[in-house]
């Protein structure tokens, strides 16, 4: 008897997936196959195949301005290096960092 397959539908950054085809490609597999292996092995060894790195508050910083597609600016700062967001100057920028 033929085992059953399931479907995985899963949303990832556009530019993480083009990357990891890219990537997989020159390795010689294709997205369902490194899918696949990446579940057999969460189920082998009962977590995560691998430990995620924890990126600085700076590089989550750059990595959210960068895939919300902010503009990298220089804002003005006081003595403390707190910087200051001009709300009629930058009211997307002042927005997100308000709000999020």
């Amino acid at each position: 008897m033929a085992n059953k397959k399931s479907k995985v539908n899963v949303k990832i950054d556009t530019n993480v997936k083009e990357l990891a085809t890219q990537l997989l490609e020159h390795m010689g597999l294709d997205q369902t196959t490194a899918i696949d292996m990446f579940y057999r092995q969460i189920i082998t060894e009962r977590r995560l195949p691998f430990l995620p790195a924890a990126a600085t508050y700076g590089e989550q910083m750059l990595n959210i301005i960068r895939y919300k597609n902010i503009p990298n600016i220089t804002l003005p700062a006081d003595e403390n290096g707190s910087a200051f967001i001009d709300r009629e100057q930058y009211p997307e920028l002042y927005d997100w960092a308000v709000i999020g």
